[in-house]
């Protein structure tokens, strides 16, 4: 796997935090930093998300694609998934997440809770890289719902 993280600056200036990233799967991700009011030329334009919403997003997208994907081969009847993620970041720098929430809800028909409550723990324990990284340092939660439809 690879990805090539480049400056761009603020609109084409050589100012501002702005980055893309090119995947090596050939798709491309804007990131940008968080505005500064006391130095605006070390501060970001608040046109894409943080490199670190950008991380929690990966992990989020990771443990669905999980989730999704161990129901459909239980022969599940899965119509949604979403997951909300809340994090806690530590207050000194480094500033990694020390805790993560991921609320998923899960629509379907017929879909056992347990069935659920199992592809969740299999993502979280087994599967999904990003979020078992990312518990070296937070404490990682979860919850659901079911949505029968």
């Amino acid at each position: 796997m690879e990805c090539t993280v480049s400056w761009t600056g603020a609109l084409g200036t050589r100012s501002g935090m702005g980055f893309v990233a090119e995947t090596g799967s050939g798709h491309t991700l804007v990131m940008d930093g968080a505005p500064d009011a006391a130095k605006p030329e070390n501060g970001g334009q608040n046109l894409a998300p943080r490199p670190m919403e950008t991380l929690l997003a990966g992990a989020g997208g990771c443990t669905a694609y999980d989730v999704v994907l161990i129901l459909k081969r239980g022969r599940h009847d899965v119509r949604g998934c979403t997951v909300k993620l809340d994090a806690e970041r530590a207050d000194v720098d480094p500033k990694v997440f020390n805790k993560i929430n991921m609320h998923f809800t899960v629509t379907g028909k017929g879909v056992p809770a347990a069935a659920v409550e199992r592809a969740i723990a299999m993502s979280h324990d087994k599967y999904c890289s990003a979020s078992v990284m990312l518990g070296k340092t937070a404490e990682i939660t979860t919850s659901f719902e079911f949505v029968e439809i």
